[in-house]
């Protein structure tokens, strides 16, 4: 099987500011006509029919959903998607938090992931990883990559809340830029892959605060869009 992994930028969409261009979040109050068209766009440009992709309704939790086929509605109050199913695209939408795509090449496994704070502490990438596991993926086959996120040094926190996702997520506390208290997600994510025992581990280093062609909450508050993270498998040609 060969893993595919496709992330969006804002760029060269339908959608309006403050969601201009390439929306792909549904509930963001965005035009949705122009959501639809993005979408389709999305599909046409990974070459699947927009029923293969497959959407959650994140909620910043820790379940992880087993998914067989098309659904035609995001599958409800989950924030992990794992499929055995080729063709089948799985999508993460994310705006500051991390999106994780993992994959097995020999079985076709694949497992998209929101990890934000809140999801990341409770342990979401750990339930990912057992569902992919009962999916029929090995661990020792499995590849991660970790997608653009708020970075350490502008990701600020209160002391505690460092402290709080640290005991839970070893790796994650650090120092922003400007000396304050901060949180890297993505390098706790990552020594919790490594534990795990995933050798096969890349990292997007974009920071979607410093990257304007990503979106970010925390930069541009409540009223902006969101970016997808994709994977699926695809049966090579013999």
């Amino acid at each position: 099987m060969r893993i595919r992994r496709v992330i969006t930028t804002r760029e060269g969409g339908s959608s309006k500011p403050p969601f201009d261009s390439f929306n792909l979040g549904g509930r963001v109050g965005d035009d949705p006509e122009a959501l639809a068209a993005n979408e389709r766009k999305l599909a046409a440009g990974i070459g699947l029919d927009p029923s293969r992709l497959v959407w959650m309704e994140q909620i910043h939790g820790k379940n992880a959903e087993l998914v067989d086929g098309p659904r035609p509605e995001p599958v409800e109050a989950t924030d992990a998607l794992v499929s055995a199913q080729p063709g089948l695209a799985l999508a993460v939408l994310t705006a500051d938090c991390v999106p994780v795509l993992l994959g097995d090449p020999v079985t076709g496994v694949v497992a998209a992931v929101h990890a934000g704070r809140v999801g990341a502490r409770v342990g979401v990438l750990v339930e990912a990883l057992k569902a992919m596991r009962g999916a029929g993926a090995r661990i020792d086959d499995i590849e991660a990559l970790l997608g653009p996120a708020a970075c350490g040094q502008c990701y600020e926190v209160p002391e505690s809340m460092r402290d709080d996702v640290e005991e839970y997520l070893p790796g994650s506390a650090c120092r922003t830029r400007k000396g304050t208290p901060g949180l890297d997600l993505r390098a706790g994510l990552w020594e919790q892959l490594a534990g795990a025992g995933i050798a096969k581990i890349g990292i997007d280093p974009r920071c979607t605060m410093e990257s304007r062609e990503l979106f970010s909450h925390r930069r541009d508050g409540p009223r902006t869009g969101r970016f997808a993270a994709v994977v699926w498998a695809e049966r090579e040609e013999s």
